[in-house]
Parts: structure tokens; C-alpha cells; sequence
């Protein structure tokens, strides 16, 4: 039987990948890398009619070797990308180390935490210098779909 508040929940996350690459210009924004798990949508204005916002989740499991994710580009409307360890005893040790440019000034991460992205902001490369153990990343955007203009 449906309910008042039953639309508001997402039980069925369908696949997001294809949808942030076919979105891109250059259809290039994001690289199918060997160690990322299934991206999904959590919620997006698809999912959720009159949702305003999207968000996605992937898991990113080990690698040896230093990985190009994510090139330049810029959005229309604010974000905030989310990096979180997976060792519940030890939950501000990402277990990786992530680099990531901001309007070309180069940050690295490896500690659990967020950055928020004003609209407007060219951001990335984005990648990863190590991952020493599987960690989750999350990207919420303040719009009801995901758009990106590629700025490489």
C-alpha cells in the first residue's frame, strides 16, 4: 500500500557512470579505472521527483599504482565531493592518498573528510597518488541532475 513519504525513498540505485560520462563534452570527465566499484545514485530528480539535489557513491578499492580519475571541469551549481575511510576503528584514516587541483592549486588528502566546490569552480585532475585499502567517495551536487562542462 503507498504512502505519504513512500516516494522519498530510494531503494533501487541504478548505475551513474554511464550517465556522468555521456553528460560530458568530451566524453572522457570520468575513466573506468580496474578498481572502482559500481558508481550509483543515491538520489537524483530522476529517483526522487523534485529532488534538488544528486548525489552518487562509489567504493574505491587498492591500487599500487598512481590513477588519473577525473579530468578539469567546472559545474553550474555548487558541490561538495566526500572522502571517507573504511576501518570503523579508524575512521579519519582514509587508508589512500587522493590529489586534487582547485582552480589549479594541487591539494592532497588522506584523511577522511569533504571539499566544497563553489559553483563556477574549475576543479580537478583528480586521482590517486595510492590506495592502501578499499574507501568510499561521494559526490553531492546542489541540482537536481549532474552537469559538467570539461575545462581540459
Amino acid at each position: 500500500m503507498p504512502t505519504k513519504y513512500g516516494h522519498l525513498f530510494v531503494q533501487e540505485m541504478p548505475n551513474c557512470m554511464d550517465e556522468m560520462v555521456k553528460d560530458a563534452e568530451d566524453e572522457q570527465l570520468e575513466y573506468a579505472l580496474p578498481n572502482l566499484g559500481e558508481g550509483l545514485w543515491l538520489v537524483n530528480s530522476d529517483l526522487v521527483p523534485g529532488a534538488q539535489v544528486n548525489m552518487t557513491h562509489i567504493w574505491i578499492h587498492p591500487s599500487d599504482e598512481p590513477q588519473l580519475w577525473v579530468n578539469p571541469h567546472v559545474h553550474d551549481y555548487d558541490e561538495v565531493l566526500i572522502w571517507t575511510g573504511g576501518d570503523p576503528d579508524n575512521p579519519k584514516d582514509l587508508g589512500a592518498e587522493i590529489y586534487m587541483e582547485i582552480d589549479g592549486e594541487r591539494h592532497t588528502i588522506s584523511t577522511s573528510g569533504c571539499v566544497y566546490i563553489p559553483a563556477g569552480t574549475v576543479h580537478c585532475p583528480r586521482g590517486f597518488n595510492r590506495i592502501d585499502r578499499p574507501f568510499r567517495f561521494s559526490a553531492l551536487s546542489l541540482a537536481p541532475k549532474y552537469r559538467a562542462q570539461d575545462e581540459g
